[in-house]
């Protein structure tokens, strides 16, 4: 399960790069995985072409308010850093696009963020508080990679309360598919996750069953960005778009 921005000004940035010669031609165009067969598999439980083209462009939008705050030391390079991530997978449709190369290239850049993380106790920071939006996940079943594209959900969130150990996984349309969960700290950045119950289009409960289950390990955490990995290998990359919001108990 991965634990899925304020509006700010956004601003575009062009990468040029040559193709590698070793790749093919391409066209390029929620948070455990759904334990419910019967469920959507919603897990609300977060064209580029290259044939014969001698550049690939990659046109990519990130928040300038990660500019703010340059400065000497350790924040710059984890500012520099968290550019660098949202420009790699600007592009990768939250990761359906993904090859294998763009997915390794996600996880080291991912993991020298890691290593930067301002905050060692995830699980004591009201940081963690609120609601995020997933922009980018390894795990096929969130992004739904299986359906139409048009029968995929365009967005998934996810909101987390530390003081009630609550969690919730949201999709956007078309089925607007929900499912809450209790968390267990299992030390001071993972937790156990239990669902329990399914809202079948946002209305309709299922009570979720006992195999519902999975672990988050929360490995970077700040005020905008948030990185998780899951008990199945999978990476999720969230932003946070509103502290104030408040998991239903």
């Amino acid at each position: 399960m991965a634990m899925a921005l304020s509006s700010s000004t956004l601003t575009p940035t062009i990468k040029l790069s040559p193709p590698s010669t070793s790749q093919q031609p391409r066209f390029l165009l929620r948070i455990p995985s759904n334990p419910i067969s019967a469920a959507p598999s919603s897990n609300t439980k977060f064209l580029t072409a290259s044939p014969s083209h001698k550049w690939r462009i990659r046109i990519s939008f990130f928040p300038t308010f990660l500019n703010k705050g340059k400065g000497k030391g350790k924040g710059k390079d984890v500012t520099a850093l968290k550019e660098e991530l949202l420009q790699a997978i600007a592009p990768l449709d939250r990761g359906a696009e993904a090859t294998p190369e763009d997915q390794e290239m996600v996880d080291q850049i991912s993991r020298k963020l890691e290593a930067a993380n301002p905050i060692n106790e995830p699980l004591k920071s009201d940081l963690l508080n609120g609601k995020w939006e997933l922009i980018y996940t390894t795990s096929r079943s969130i992004l739904q990679t299986e359906r139409p594209k048009f029968l995929r959900s365009r967005t998934n969130y996810q909101g987390i309360n530390v003081d009630t150990l609550r969690a919730q996984n949201m999709e956007s349309g078309p089925f607007f598919n929900q499912v809450t969960a209790n968390l267990k700290p299992l030390n001071s950045r993972k937790v156990a996750v239990q669902f329990d119950t399914f809202k079948i289009l946002g209305l309709i409960p299922v009570k979720a069953p006992g195999r519902a289950r999975g672990e988050l390990e929360i490995t970077y955490l700040d005020e905008e960005l948030r990185i998780s990995r899951g008990d199945k290998g999978n990476l999720f990359i969230l932003k946070m778009i509103d502290p104030s919001y408040r998991v239903p108990v």
